[in-house]
């Protein structure tokens, strides 16, 4: 091997040592939790200010995380301390972290039992926003403030951002079609402002969230105006607990000294977050990541959870992809799952405002399959919206919390023409068809980004867009068990929280994870303790790299590079209000024109 290769392989190793990461399969199991004894109790830590990822892959380009790094983990770690005598109390860092709306409020829940449990909850946070006060208020004893901190608890607003008038001055055409009068995905380039139907169901959306929101502080924290506050900040760390939305200003470590002497406990012992996992580099198990091998449950009966995070795509990467779910790599998985007689019921926990028609059709096919032969149980996290329905629809039963996002059962698609903008600066387009018949010409540049469609080519386009909406009102149909007319009333691609979508029959029970994982050992037969494993939905490293077994250093490490730049897509240049938009349409810069996408990309503060 040349000694410029070896250098390259300790580049890409020594980070990873420093780091203490562990090298993980594609699979992950979660191993026993050890104890530190003391003197009288035991007070377990909870850092969340590195967050919670939902899928192993999160852990970077050469390692997975560790199963117990992931939420899943984190769910599984507070209930295994419901159920342990020796646990006497809990400590929550939350750092400066925001989890999202249906995060907050499961976590705020599991840790409300542990309270219930006469286990003191004690909580501190650098910083507060909407639903990070509403995870603290729900779940601690106590809250913890630093001395500079702010609660940014302001009420609750969705921002769009609106570009035609931009694209109109570059003379960038857009044409876009959709199929249901609420699915308004294409809207931020199409329109000044938002159409009637479009602010209709998004402030209808976001009232039901507030209400949830505002009825779950006024629950946990008592005190009178609490309403009030959590919209009129922000408020300084003083202020904050002025109005009872937090408890005392102090450090970290003036909370964790706080935590102890209510646990009775003379240390913590830290069961999520960094100082939780393994130190340490396994070359065992870089061996087995390399060879794409998987860890099992040891061939006991167990639960798979499988994370669905993100847009949906038919291949990895893209310069506007932020990850997400490829149908080519979770297809393998739900394959391997449904022939793992292991395997008794799959959990798969869905994320994604949707993406590719295709795509999710390709991938509910194979949940379905995987159906035939185990129960399959969705737990929507934030949101199961568009192509994220689609995938839940198949499901035996669908789990959310009330303010997860369903729905947006509806399509779209189209194309933006850049010729007349190029034209401009002396840029000119021609296209020169084989065939002399009419029409040949914009036929043939049916896909190009360069000429708009005409007449007849948009309305070939709005055909296949309406046998495609058509397919995915049948696939909700036959998954919840109505007719086609009865879905037809609450699609159109119209969002809906969960707790206005049950009634409706778009969701089974209000829950989170934790929920979940009950409603799946209950229809699979297994008791509480059967084993739970994190499942990958993405290829091992070498198929990631495009590599065979015998790839050397060199071809290894330039490879890495190459996936780097690939991890590293333009959306992240763009303003945090137009990822969400920029990510959702990704699909359509690899020549898809159908889109089963949420009608919003949103960020709901």
């Amino acid at each position: 091997m040349r000694s410029s290769a070896c250098l390259r392989w300790l580049a890409l190793l020594v980070p990873v040592l420093l780091c203490g990461c562990r090298a993980r399969p594609r699979s992950g199991s979660f191993a026993s939790k050890g104890h530190v004894s003391t003197a009288h109790g035991e007070v377990i830590e909870v850092n969340l200010a590195s967050g919670a990822p939902e899928s192993l892959g999160s852990g970077g380009i050469l390692f997975q995380l560790p199963a117990s790094r992931t939420y899943v983990g984190l769910v599984r770690a507070l209930e295994r301390a419901r159920k342990d005598d020796d646990v006497t109390g809990v400590f929550v860092g939350l750092g400066t972290a925001e989890l999202g709306w249906a995060r907050s409020e499961e976590l705020g829940h599991l840790l409300h039992q542990l309270g219930k449990q006469g286990k003191p909850v004690v909580c501190h946070a650098d910083s507060l926003t909407n639903s990070s006060t509403w995870l603290l208020a729900a779940g601690c004893d106590r809250i913890w403030l630093s001395p500079a901190a702010e609660v940014d608890t302001v009420g609750i607003a969705a921002q769009m951002v609106y570009l035609k008038g931009a694209l109109d001055k570059l003379k960038v055409q857009t044409d876009f079609i959709h199929m249901g009068k609420y699915k308004s995905a294409a809207e931020p380039i199409t329109r000044e402002g938002p159409s009637e139907p479009a602010r209709i169901s998004l402030t209808e959306t976001l009232a039901s969230i507030r209400k949830a929101w505002l009825d779950g502080i006024a629950a946990s924290r008592k005190k009178k105006g609490i309403r009030d506050a959590m919209e009129h900040g922000p408020w300084s760390s003083g202020e904050a607990k002025d109005h009872g939305l937090v408890d005392a200003i102090g450090y970290e470590s003036d909370a964790i000294k706080d935590a102890e002497k209510r646990g009775k406990a003379d240390e913590l012992t830290p069961v999520f977050g960094p100082q939780a996992a393994g130190r340490g580099l396994d070359l065992a198990q870089l061996i087995r990541v390399l060879a794409g091998a998987d860890q099992r449950s040891g061939g006991r009966p167990h639960i798979a959870v499988l994370p669905a995070d993100g847009e949906i795509t038919m291949e990895p990467g893209g310069m506007l992809s932020r990850g997400g779910i490829s149908a080519k790599a979770i297809i393998k998985t739900l394959r391997r799952l449904e022939k793992d007689d292991s395997v008794k019921v799959v959990v798969l926990r869905i994320d994604s405002p949707g993406g590719s028609a295709l795509a999710s059709d390709l991938i509910w096919h194979e949940l379905i399959e995987l159906k035939k032969k185990k129960p399959l149980v969705v737990s929507v996290g934030d949101m199961a919206a568009s192509g994220g329905y689609y995938m839940a629809c198949a499901a035996t039963r669908i789990v959310a919390e009330p303010t997860s996002i369903v729905g947006s059962i509806g399509v779209l698609g189209g194309k933006v023409a850049l010729a007349p903008a190029l034209a401009q600066f002396g840029i000119n387009s021609y296209t020169f068809p084989a065939s002399k018949a009419p029409g040949a010409a914009a036929r043939s540049a049916y896909e190009s980004a360069l000429t708009p469609w005409d007449d007849a080519t948009r309305e070939r386009v709005r055909e296949q867009m309406k046998r495609i909406y058509g397919l995915f009102l049948r696939r909700v149909a036959a998954g919840r068990k109505m007719k086609v007319a009865e879905v037809q009333k609450i699609a159109q691609g119209r969002i809906w929280t969960a707790a206005q979508a049950k009634s409706r029959g778009l969701v089974d029970d209000f829950g989170g994870l934790d929920r979940a994982l009950s409603v799946a050992r209950q229809l699979a037969h297994l008791d509480k303790r059967a084993p739970v494993t994190v499942e990958g939905a993405s290829e091992s490293l070498l198929e990631r790299l495009m590599l065979g077994r015998h790839a050397d250093a060199r071809a290894v490490a330039e490879a890495v590079e190459r996936e780097q730049a690939r991890r590293a897509p333009l959306v992240r240049l763009l303003p945090r209000e137009l990822r969400p938009f920029a990510a959702s349409l990704s699909p359509m810069l690899s020549g898809e024109h159908v889109l089963a996408a949420m009608p919003y990309a949103v960020v709901i503060r």
